[in-house]
């Protein structure tokens, strides 16, 4: 067995894992209240998560496979929370109001239901290798 670290794999793990976190971060508050979500900090999930995506598209085994769906998941649901946020802001110029902020808050949630899956993949296939 190897005992050398794998650099792609660190990689890779990175990004899964701050996917997640950043997610989470997010979604932390009250789910009503704007003061609680920062535009800045779903823009970042919504980077490192299509940095995460990108690097899924290399693996070419079953897990991989569901590794990429969850992440392509993850994306839409993070892309629909930020076109909500522009159209509120830039075209009904209504604002973040707490309706908005439940619908883009729920959407960031479906997303890191979606992340905390790809952890748990990750962790499980982890596992395996171990054995």
């Amino acid at each position: 067995m190897s005992t050398h670290m794998n650099p792609e794999k660190v990689v890779f793990g990175f990004f899964i894992v701050m996917s997640l976190t950043l997610n989470f971060g997010f979604c932390l508050g009250d789910i009503d209240n704007p003061d609680y979500h920062n535009v800045y900090e779903l823009a970042a999930a919504i980077f490192v998560n299509l940095v995460a995506t990108i690097l899924k598209f290399g693996d070419r085994s079953q897990v991989g496979a569901v590794l990429l769906s969850t992440s392509l998941v993850a994306d839409l649901q993070l892309f629909a929370a930020a076109i909500i946020w522009a159209i509120a802001l830039h075209v009904e110029q209504t604002g973040i109001t707490p309706s908005v902020m439940v619908s883009i808050v729920s959407l960031a949630a479906g997303a890191m239901l979606a992340n905390v899956i790809s952890v748990l993949l990750l962790v499980i296939e982890t596992a395996m290798l171990r054995r």
